[in-house]
């Protein structure tokens, strides 16, 4: 396992540092001057030309890069160019409401999808699987801005249940939450229910039926526990996406979380923001795989490491 690890954030490490090459080039290509923009149109070309020096934008892209990669091994991903404050410092004031809502939302969607994942594969081709199934695909299918006008339209502004948008207490969460938590759930119906299934096929699962056993025990005891792995791996992307900063929902619902702050970095052309949060989010994705791989050994201690090392 050790050797495994070893393996798994050297390979980390790789794509961070691809991610880094990547997001660089792509951001200097963007439409824009960041200083021209800070200064305002007014500002004279002397100004303008003051500031790109002061900031280090006229040097060459290649001593731009090289400057950064120097700043983030030493743990600084620089300065934002909009507020003047340490990167690294606004994604740590913004990440905490990003944790809340992703691990609330993420709640949300693992009791609501393996409920009825089970339920649909408990009732295969009848009208409850029907329409589970259905309303599942339909979900995978809503834009997600959508959803989250029609919660604030319905439960914010009509029935006035919930605050429209802005802060951060429970009663301002419960919106995002659902939202976030009914669409993270159809990918997880989909795979319990398949995987149920086919569990619920094997002649061990009749035998428990023959024996006179609980219906709830063979359901999440025998059936769901073989059912376990591919879930986490979906539960485990979709936590590692919502850790980043669900974008579109903390924008519907002006969340002050790290999805915000990226929309507000790409529209004012803060490049260190923008390559600092960017290169969060990657890490946040690298350490969550490896938090789940690690968990496939807790869940079914038969997983061979050395296998997956050696790509099996």
């Amino acid at each position: 396992m050790k050797q495994y690890i070893l393996n798994r954030l050297v390979s980390g490490i790789i794509v961070l540092f691809g991610l880094s090459i990547f997001t660089f080039a792509l951001i200097h290509m963007i439409p824009g001057d960041p200083a021209r923009i800070m200064l305002g149109q007014k500002a004279t070309v002397e100004q303008v030309e003051l500031l790109r020096e002061q900031m280090g934008l006229n040097k060459p892209l290649v001593v731009q890069y090289v400057d950064y990669v120097s700043g983030v091994v030493k743990g600084d991903l620089g300065t934002s160019l909009k507020t003047g404050r340490p990167v690294f410092v606004e994604i740590t004031e913004r990440f905490p409401a990003t944790v809340k809502l992703a691990l609330v939302g993420i709640g949300i969607a693992i009791i609501l999808g393996v409920a009825t994942g089970i339920l649909a594969a408990k009732y295969k081709n009848t009208s409850i699987d029907y329409t589970i199934t259905s309303l599942a695909t339909l979900g995978m299918s809503l834009p997600s801005f959508w959803l989250g006008l029609i919660m604030i339209m319905v439960f914010a502004v009509k029935l006035s249940w919930f605050p429209i948008a802005g802060g951060t207490g429970f009663m301002d969460i419960v919106l995002p939450a659902i939202t976030l938590g009914v669409l993270s759930s159809t990918t997880i119906i989909r795979l319990t229910r398949s995987g149920m299934i086919d569990v619920l096929a094997n002649d061990y699962i009749r035998t428990a039926k023959a024996k006179g056993m609980r219906e709830s025990i063979i359901l999440f005891r025998h059936a769901f526990r073989n059912v376990m792995i591919p879930v986490v791996t979906v539960v485990g992307l979709q936590m590692a996406a919502l850790l980043g900063g669900s974008v579109i929902i903390e924008q519907v619902f002006s969340w002050p979380g790290i999805g915000t702050l990226a929309i507000s970095a790409i529209s004012s052309r803060d490049f260190p923001m923008i390559q600092g949060i960017t290169l969060f989010m990657g890490f946040v994705y690298v350490t969550v795989n490896i938090l789940v791989d690690l968990l496939y050994g807790l869940i079914d201690p038969r997983v061979d490491y050395s296998a997956l090392k050696e790509g099996a």
